[in-house]
């Protein structure tokens, strides 16, 4: 009886060895992935610092432009700033 339970483990083994050598072999991709997409997401967040710069930017040049001193608001930039912001979840 203890060689037919060897004889129908000995696949199970096997299949388990493949397995864990694969997992193995494939953990240095995804520890790159995971680097690459770290380093995605601080360039996006960059991006997002940098693009709320240039609208606070252009804003000021609007406001110049029509004499308000500063105090007039576009609400379509504001909305956009807003937007940008939110979207990264900055408060």
């Amino acid at each position: 009886m203890e060689g037919t339970t060897e004889k129908d483990c000995s696949p199970l083994w096997n299949l388990y060895q493949q397995i864990v050598s694969d997992m193995k072999s494939s953990a240095p991709m995804w520890e790159e992935f995971i680097s690459k997409a770290t380093k995605l997401h601080s360039a996006l967040k960059s991006a997002l610092v940098a693009i709320a710069a240039f609208l606070d930017a252009f804003q000021k040049i609007a406001d110049a432009a029509t004499n308000a001193r500063g105090k007039f608001l576009c609400l379509r930039f504001t909305t956009i700033n807003n937007s940008i912001v939110m979207s990264d979840g900055w408060h």
